[in-house]
């Protein structure tokens, strides 16, 4: 396990409270050698536009779309590979759990632990997340109304953990496509919690493709920068080194060279709307 003088989660937390933050990384596992490239990258691009950075990458993607897909190294040697990361790059690091019985395991290699979209309203992972003592970003899923999220707030912060953040990534509109609606950000404001703008994923078009999931990266940007203006703490990012090879969420993902201009940009839309 990491040796960090931060294993509450409390200076990290208060961190992402108090600055606008990013999110980043490849939405799988594929190798220690890309997770590297990929962290190494994001730190590099998240200092230069002055924000907190926290690399995310999963173990297990549990919801592919089909048996086929790859789903990721597994937990132990995913969360092997995620310890690495966070020596070597000084990055926190977060992932998803999808089972109760994964969650004392996972938090002790990482600081924010994941609740995927579609298991926001699974109560007992969110007391079994909000027990670690780990920072918990619920995701909202997108069958629930933004303000619905005040619940699965009450659920988690009922174990009296109260290290939460909200993300959106959109919502089903008819089948596979999905919409953001940037009034989410004030309806979940109430929770006090930091909220997260998904900009890739809400570019995703859910089984769009078959036997895998479409997407519109060139959407990306758009999506992110329309958040950072309509109240987003922070943006999550999956990205990829090649991101058309990638063997999870390629269409939707942001080519990591194209990064640090979005990072540049955020500052600057945030920098411009915390003058209102």
């Amino acid at each position: 396990m990491p040796d960090t003088s931060d294993r509450s989660g409390d200076v990290l937390y208060a961190a992402l409270r108090a600055r606008h933050f990013v999110i980043a990384g490849p939405c799988v596992l594929e190798s220690l050698e890309q997770a590297l490239e990929s962290a190494f990258a994001v730190k590099e691009a998240a200092e230069k536009a002055g924000m907190p950075a926290v690399f995310k990458s999963s173990y297990d993607k549990a919801n592919r779309t089909s048996i086929k897909s790859f789903r990721g190294p597994g937990m132990r040697l995913g969360l092997e590979w995620l310890r690495a990361v966070r020596n070597a790059s000084g990055l926190p690091v977060t992932t998803d759990v999808h089972e109760v019985s994964d969650v004392e395991e996972t938090a002790e290699s990482v600081d924010i632990l994941q609740i995927p979209a579609f298991l926001c309203r699974q109560t007992a992972l969110l007391l079994a997340a909000g027990r670690s003592g780990r920072i918990v970003n619920v995701k909202k899923g997108q069958f629930l109304a933004p303000q619905d999220m005040l619940q699965v707030y009450a659920k988690t912060a009922s174990t009296g953990n109260g290290k939460i953040l909200f993300t959106e990534r959109g919502s089903s509109f008819g089948y596979n496509n999905l919409v953001v609606d940037m009034r989410s950000f004030r309806l979940m404001a109430g929770a006090g919690v930091p909220l997260v703008m998904d900009a890739t994923h809400s570019a995703q078009l859910p089984g769009g493709l078959g036997e895998s999931s479409g997407g519109d990266r060139e959407m990306v940007p758009l999506l992110a920068r329309a958040a950072a203006a309509a109240g987003a703490d922070g943006v999550f990012l999956e990205c990829h080194p090649d991101p058309d090879r990638a063997l999870c969420d390629g269409p939707n993902s942001l080519k990591l060279s194209d990064l640090p201009k979005l990072l540049r940009q955020l500052s600057a839309v945030w920098s411009a709307t915390s003058e209102q």
